[in-house]
This record gives C-alpha cells, structure tokens and sequence, in this order.
C-alpha cells in the first residue's frame, strides 16, 4: 500500500536512538522527509547521517520552550514544507512512589509532558488542513507499570490533551494521534528488565503475558507509527493506537 509520504516533511523528536529513531527511519525509507532532533548533539548528526539526504538533525531539547518553533523553521528552511510533528521523548527515571524526588517530577513534566504539549501547541499554528500530531506515549496510559511511577503519572495526562486537541484541531483538518509501546526491544526497555535484577528472567516472563509470545522490534513500531502519520490514515484522529503484541485486553 502507498502511504502517500512521497516528500512531505515531518519533525521526529527524542530521534537520536530508539522508538524516535524507527519511526524517522520509516518515515524516509517511505519517501518522507524528516528533521530528527534529540539532546545528545553527536547522536542527533549520526541518526540523521545514517538516514541519508533526506533527513536532517537539529539538536534540541524538548524542555526548551524556544525548541519547536527551531524545528519547524528547520523543516522549511531544509525541505521547503511541514506536514506534521511526531513528539518522542525519552522515558523519565524509574522508581516507585516513595523513592521519586521532587526533583525528577519536575524536571520529567518540563521534559515529557510541558514540553510536548507546546512541541503540539506551536505545530497547531503551523499546520494546515491534512496536518497530523502524533504523539509516543506507553501502555501506561491505560495501566500503571510497576516502577515507572512518574511515567505513569504524566503519559494519562498527555494522552488526554492529545485527546482533547484532535477535538479542538479536527474542524481544521488537522489530525492528533497517539501510539502506546508497550515491550518493545530497545535500549530503555532492556534497562528495565535489568532492573529486576536478572534481565532474561524478567524478559521471559514478560513475554509470556504477551499473546504474540515476544517483544516487538523498533522496526514494527517505526511501521505503525509511519502509517498513523501517513496520508493514508487521513480518517483516524483523536486514537490511542497499543503497539504491544496484543498485552493489553481491552477495548
């Protein structure tokens, strides 16, 4: 199926590495364009060197307020357009209620959750009618993860200013989405399992609540996610899509 993606141009944020990295890697194998951008300046040139020409790596920091209106102008100044945003941003530091600090809330809501909602706010005013927002969020959103406290406290409010925003946008023809990862095998996940203090132990278990038996691979969600942004999702706005091998059993 074309996805339609030949050279629009869309902003990837928190792209340096992982779930950020897939979905621009998709996006430009596609035919997208793409701004990757992330804190790590040296991770930001390399991801955007290995995509090749049709990528281009900005370095920025979600927490930023000046960041968004950075990336979007990058988009125009390199590729001429901008066609939507896609906001990823890495996980805040684990931990159950009574060990997180006050510190790291406040630097993991500037960061995950204040952070995304001006990247979406100012892509808003950018965008026109066929414009799409997406965010990455977590499983989360529906169910708490046993030591992501913070995670689990901010990914619920986002999901719901996504939902809230594909209202107000929706007349415009504008679309919001959100993409819920729940195992997939990257970096920030095997970190996880390491946690519990025998990885493989943990990964096992995992997978077996997981009906399809296994983690998903960054290259299943970069696919699901190039499709939401995609033309050819021009009728779904205002969903929550669970990229997650089926764990989650509700509607």
């Amino acid at each position: 199926m074309d996805l339609e993606l030949k050279d629009r141009v869309y902003v990837v944020t928190g792209a340096g590495r992982g779930l950020g990295f897939a979905s621009a890697r998709q996006l430009t194998a596609d035919g997208a364009k793409v701004v990757v951008s992330g804190r790590d300046e040296k991770a930001v040139a390399d991801a955007a060197a290995e995509l090749g020409p049709n990528a281009v790596g900005v370095a920025a920091d979600n927490a930023d307020p000046a960041a968004a209106e950075r990336l979007i102008a990058a988009a125009r100044a390199h590729f001429g357009r901008f066609d939507g945003i896609l906001i990823s941003v890495g996980g805040p530091p684990p931990g159950v209620a009574a060990e997180n600090t006050d510190e790291q809330w406040q630097a993991a809501f500037e960061t995950v959750f204040l952070g995304a909602v001006r990247l979406a706010r100012v892509a808003a005013a950018e965008l026109s009618e066929g414009g799409v927002i997406g965010f990455v969020l977590s499983g989360s959103v529906h169910e708490p993860i046993h030591g992501l406290t913070i995670s689990n406290g901010l990914r619920p409010g986002l999901a719901g200013f996504a939902k809230s925003l594909s209202d107000d946008l929706g007349p415009r023809g504008i679309r919001v989405v959100g993409l819920l990862p729940a195992r997939i095998d990257t970096d920030r996940v095997r970190q996880l399992d390491a946690l519990s203090g025998d990885a493989e132990a943990a990964r096992a278990a995992n997978e077996s609540r997981i009906p399809l038996r296994r983690y998903g691979t960054p290259e299943e969600f970069g696919k699901a996610a190039a499709f939401l942004l995609s033309p050819a999702a021009s009728y779904l706005t205002g969903i929550m899509l669970p990229v997650d091998g089926g764990a989650r059993h509700g509607f």
